[in-house]
């Protein structure tokens, strides 16, 4: 039993990897600009963009922890998540029937879409603590990780094909090509998140069950309670600190690498190819980082990434070819999926067993929050000294500083004896 829920646990992540991977980082963006946003200067068109992405975040910064902390009252973990990935999908399959310059639409289902991607992480990490054996945080966190970095390639690979090649699918032109994608994607999302319905069991830590209005209210109390004191739990509350410099770095990365080689001068060919490479990279990637993890610890193997980070972002100030960023790229997909899932994994050693939706809520929320800094100073370093190849470089503040705030962690108090 305990197999088929980490299986059914991790079906979620190859579904919804499809939206992020895809939607998100690829061909939304670009759609958006393109059709939605059709006629409208580049930089309104950036602006409406970057303004949904902000009102998903707020929205689901300010509702995770709340949220977590209803569900472990109540025990609707799971039922949280199943609703959020239905939400997500439902919302972008909308999106297929939003016309040509109807930009408000299309942001208000993007918005919706990406509340319900992020919602279900909330409630999908919190689970880790169910679905792992004792002893195998790290390895179940990685299987995640694979699942996610794996389906979302494959969606991916075939989203690439049907946009450069529509005539091989028997579509008209990209345009259609994308449209029927938001289609695939959101059934692609429903369809495998449902294994975790039949086959994870609800958390043996949630409190005999109750109604939702009384899980709301006691749960309300309990996030209060907890916000007030989080302090006391000194390894939590040091590894919040620690994690949200260091992946306010790592989503950086993320979010400005492919602004970053297009502004070097990289076609957009390239571009998709190293995302592309970053996944089929990151999946066994993620599986090699879990067993490193129960081997030698998650925040060794943490440290080791970060430090793969900094020299990534030495480097990438000095490269002048494809082929560099492709090596870039790989060196990111290595170490990217390590960092997140350790991380993951750590942190639910840290945390109380039966108030872990409550806390994942806050580490949720801290990577909603995060990302804020890092392009700050990329964007003013740019701007300051007229060199997108320094301001790469400001990036490495956060990898370093959260890697010192890391090691003020004690490890010896972990909450949990699970590792």
């Amino acid at each position: 039993m305990a197999r088929r829920a980490v299986w059914g646990w991790a079906s979620y992540y190859w579904g919804n990897h499809a939206f992020t991977t895809s939607i998100i980082t690829v061909f939304f963006p670009i759609f958006f600009k393109d059709y939605w946003s059709s006629g409208a200067d580049v930089t309104v068109s950036t602006f409406r963009l970057g303004l949904a992405n902000s009102i998903a975040s707020l929205i689901v910064a300010i509702s995770a922890p709340m949220l977590g902390a209803i569900a472990d009252r109540g025990g609707y973990a799971k039922r949280f998540l199943i609703a959020s990935a239905f939400l997500g999908a439902a919302a972008l399959l909308a999106l297929h029937w939003v016309g040509k310059g109807e930009w408000q639409l299309a942001v208000a289902f993007y918005v919706l879409a990406s509340i319900g991607y992020f919602w279900g992480n909330v409630f999908g990490d919190s689970m880790l603590v169910t679905v792992a054996e004792p002893g195998k945080l790290d390895i179940t966190s990685a299987i995640g990780y694979f699942a996610g970095y794996l389906g979302g390639g494959i969606f991916l690979a075939l989203g690439v094909a049907m946009t450069l090649k529509p005539h091989w699918f028997g579509i008209a032109d990209a345009a259609s090509a994308v449209r029927l994608l938001l289609v695939l994607a959101a059934l692609w999302w429903a369809l495998f998140s449902l294994p975790l319905l039949f086959l994870v069991p609800a958390s043996p830590h949630a409190a005999a069950r109750v109604s939702l209005l009384t899980s709301a209210r006691e749960g309300l109390v309990q996030f209060r309670e907890t916000f007030r004191h989080i302090r006391s739990y000194k390894p939590v509350f040091m590894f919040l600190a620690a994690y949200w410099v260091y992946i306010d770095g790592v989503n950086t990365v993320i979010q400005m690498a492919v602004d970053y080689g297009k502004s070097i001068g990289f076609g957009t060919a390239d571009l998709i190819l190293a995302v592309l490479l970053v996944q089929f990279v990151g999946a066994p990637a993620a599986l090699l980082a879990g067993r490193l993890g129960a081997r030698i610890g998650p925040r060794r193997v943490i440290f080791i990434g970060l430090a793969v980070y900094v020299f990534v972002s030495i480097y990438a100030t000095f490269m002048t070819s494809p082929l560099e960023f492709y090596l870039v790229a790989g060196l990111v997909g290595l170490v990217q999926g390590g960092v997140q899932l350790l991380s993951r994994s750590y942190f639910a050693r840290l945390v109380p067993a039966e108030r872990a939706g409550e806390f994942f809520g806050f580490y949720n929320m801290l990577g909603e929050f995060a990302a804020i800094i890092g392009p700050i100073l990329v964007g003013t370093v740019s701007y300051t000294t007229g060199s997108p190849r320094l301001s790469i470089l400001s990036v490495i503040v956060l990898f370093a500083l959260g890697a010192w705030l890391l090691a003020f962690v004690d490890a010896g108090q972990e909450t949990l004896a699970r590792g």
